[in-house]
């Protein structure tokens, strides 16, 4: 309970004045006064300042100025009810809404919730919501400064000025919150700290703001989440069923700044209308199941591409506003199109107004560098071990699902949490507490996260970009694992794309580099991913990868999709890659869609979409992904003639899809393949076909079968390989 002053000496008035008191509520506003009542207001800048009511009648009274620069007090008999303050000075006169006038926001529930860290609505709680309170329309604010020794929200209302806005503590919970009446959506804020050391520290933003100021900008805007209407209880009805690993899961992965520009209109971004109008027909067009987009929770430096958020409950205004957000994900849903984001809790950037010292003492960070620094990206790793930071964390996943449907999280980075000695030499990084390398926090964080989000809706996918042998990624945490839906096979995209830029005359001594990860590809819920990180930072493009000819790279380019797309797993490829870019990407500029007046680069992308749509007609591709009996090698030993053979197949009465993989430019006439049933295989998918930029090569359609035993499997086909290509058959209905 606030101790409540009835006069106040001369250190309270210099406190006050020169903005050194972080309890003005004990001193401002109404207060008991003897028999009676104070009413004390500061308002700088003003010489005179009078107190307004309205019931029972208009009434008027003139406050006696305490101090020239602008704390005013009047003693009454009744305490005012629901007045506002009038200004004056010899410029002008203004009206003053009173935020001392206000009694707390939220209770002792929330309080309870936020100390414990088990808030599962923290965003609820914390950041700036437009409200009605005590019959006055306004916005509450809420921060966490626990070691602050004032906390002011300031923006254009107060002029930026600290001493006008101090908030209120909250206690033990380090809370700081205030009502703000008279302020609506749209205003811009930040938050003025003054440390335990009386340190004013740089302006902060909100960690809980829900919008942004255009960067380089810096400020939080108020926005109001209560209004927006949802549509799209068709597809959240059935999402739980797309996101079964039997189901195929094709995703198109974009960064929403560089996928298309307005060159005539300064090279701007589309906004997120217009990628609902551009970019969702596209990838629906192509057949992509899912759209993913590089992080959106708002960040300061374009070059990050989002993966140094300062702002992690508000979408960046580079494209519009969270309510045009939503609408954008509508859409996608709307177009049977889920959306993912990347999500990034690993780490974030040291900028003044972010939440590096958010407090003037590492509050949201390791305060030991060996811990809390990440040399890689010059940034700040979260103290996993604090139960507010925890809470912060696992309560922005649930935001993002819950207020944005959003359908699924790839979390960034998950190796560099999982590790303490991630990238470190020795002596730069502190043991766990049993002398370990596991950072045993962040893996009860990451529990944590997958199991409540997958209680608050199991329809939803959580997916790791995790690159080392960490046991049971996607196991339940109930089992020990790690409790994620999907983790990419990182693996897997590294041995494969060794492979493939190797010239094919050497292709025989790499072999292993395609079939090493079929000893592991069920150990996990596989995605295949050829992302971002393998078109950036020097890495060129996939097809500046492939070697040979340019004919030669086209070919080797649509052969190694057609590998990715019959290997067992769910399917990732980014932004450029339908279309062979050749130019590496480049997040200030957009994808190259002039390639496409070239029937090379037209050509992949039909190869593409017949890929997600054969990917999504044959249940053998997409049933048994998770399952080792889904796969069976057909052919594994023809190093010297870098030939792969599989069959693929799906639950019972599904099609099985014999796949046959030709990594030289040689054609290989009369190769002999056993598969397991008599009939006719016909052939579904040539990588060599015209209509992709091939040479049209390969079995008139299909081939029949023949009764003799061949590598261990009843039958056999005799089979026509054009050079680098990837043919898929199956057996025809009504034979076998």
């Amino acid at each position: 309970m606030t101790v409540t002053k009835a006069t106040l000496t001369a250190h309270d008035i210099d406190a006050i004045v020169t903005g050194k008191d972080g309890d003005l509520f004990s001193k401002l506003g109404i207060h008991e006064a003897g028999t009676g009542y104070v009413l004390r207001a500061f308002v700088p800048g003003a010489t005179t300042l009078d107190v307004v009511t309205a019931a029972p009648n208009d009434v008027t009274t003139a406050l006696e100025q305490v101090h020239p620069e602008g704390l005013f007090e009047a003693h009454f008999a009744v305490a005012p009810q629901a007045y506002i303050l009038r200004a004056t000075n010899s410029q002008a006169t203004w009206l003053v809404e009173d935020p001392y006038r206000f009694g707390p926001v939220f209770g002792s529930w929330d309080e309870h919730l936020f100390a414990e860290g088990t808030h599962e609505q923290l965003w609820n709680m914390l950041g700036a919501h437009p409200c009605q309170h005590e019959g006055a329309d306004g916005v509450r604010f809420a921060v966490w400064a626990p070691n602050a020794q004032r906390v002011s929200v300031v923006g254009g209302f107060n002029d930026w000025d600290g001493r006008k806005h101090v908030m209120r503590a909250r206690g033990a919970t380090g809370v700081w919150e205030l009502f703000v009446p008279g302020l609506a959506e749209g205003e811009a804020y930040k938050y003025e700290i003054k440390a335990a050391d009386g340190t004013l520290l740089p302006l902060k933003a909100d960690p809980v703001a829900f919008g942004s100021e255009h960067p380089p900008k810096q400020a939080s805007i108020v926005r109001d989440l209560r209004r927006y209407g949802w549509y799209d209880d068709a597809w959240m009805t059935t999402r739980a069923a797309r996101h079964s690993s039997t189901q195929p899961i094709s995703i198109y992965e974009v960064h929403l700044s560089s996928w298309r520009r307005r060159s005539n209109e300064g090279n701007r971004p589309l906004s997120y209308h217009e990628l609902a109008r551009e970019l969702i027909p596209y990838v629906k067009d192509l057949g992509f199941t899912h759209i993913e987009v590089l992080p959106i929770s708002e960040y300061p430096f374009d070059g990050s591409w989002g993966y140094q958020p300062t702002g992690m409950f508000a979408p960046t205004i580079r494209h519009g506003t969270a309510d045009e957000f939503r609408s954008f994900v509508e859409a996608c849903h709307d177009a049977d199109l889920g959306l993912i984001l990347d999500w990034v809790p690993g780490h974030f950037p040291a900028d003044d107004h972010g939440l590096a010292k958010f407090d003037g003492t590492a509050l949201y960070e390791y305060a030991d560098p060996r811990e809390g620094f990440h040399q890689d990206w010059n940034t700040l790793i979260y103290n996993y071990g604090r139960r507010e930071v925890l809470n912060f964390l696992v309560a922005n996943a649930r935001y993002w699902l819950k207020e944005f449907h959003i359908d699924g999280l790839r979390v960034d980075a998950v190796a560099s949490m999982l590790y303490r000695d991630y990238s470190r030499k020795p002596g730069e990084w502190v043991p766990n507490i049993h002398g370990g390398r596991e950072n045993l926090e962040a893996i009860a964080f990451l529990q944590r996260m997958n199991t409540e989000v997958y209680g608050q809706d199991a329809s939803i996918m959580t997916i790791a970009e995790e690159s080392t042998a960490f046991p049971g990624v996607t196991r339940p945490v109930h089992h020990d694992g790690l409790g994620f839906g999907f983790k990419w096979n990182m693996g897997w995209m590294h041995d494969t794309l060794e492979y493939m830029k190797a010239d094919p005359i050497y292709r025989r001594h790499e072999h292993g580099k395609i079939t090493f990860g079929l000893h592991y590809a069920f150990s996990e819920n596989f995605v295949l991913p050829l992302s971002h990180d393998e078109v950036v930072h020097g890495k060129g493009s996939l097809i500046g990868k492939m070697p040979g000819s340019d004919a030669d790279k086209f070919a080797n380019l649509r052969a190694y999709y057609a590998l990715m797309w019959a290997h067992p797993g769910k399917k990732l490829l980014f932004m450029g890659g339908e279309i062979a870019q050749r130019s590496e990407w480049n997040h200030d500029a957009t994808v190259v869609w002039d390639h496409l007046n070239d029937p090379k680069h037209a050509g992949i992308q039909s190869l593409v979409r017949d890929l997600n749509a054969i990917y999504r007609q044959m249940p053998a591709l997409h049933q048994r992904d998770v399952r080792e009996d889904g796969f069976e090698w057909l052919e594994i030993e023809a190093a010297d003639e870098s030939v792969f053979a599989w069959l693929r197949r799906g639950e019972d009465g599904a099609a099985p899809v014999v796949c046959i993989f030709n990594m030289t430019p040689i054609e290989r006439t009369g190769w002999t393949l056993g598969v397991p049933h008599a009939g006719v295989w016909r052939e579904r998918l040539n990588s060599d076909a015209a209509i992709y930029g091939g040479g049209n090569r390969g079995n008139m359609g299909g081939v029949a079968s023949e009764p003799v035993p061949t590598k261990g499997q009843p039958h056999c086909i005799t089979l026509t390989l054009p050079p680098l290509t990837g043919l898929y058959f199956s057996l025809d209905e009504g034979t076998g």
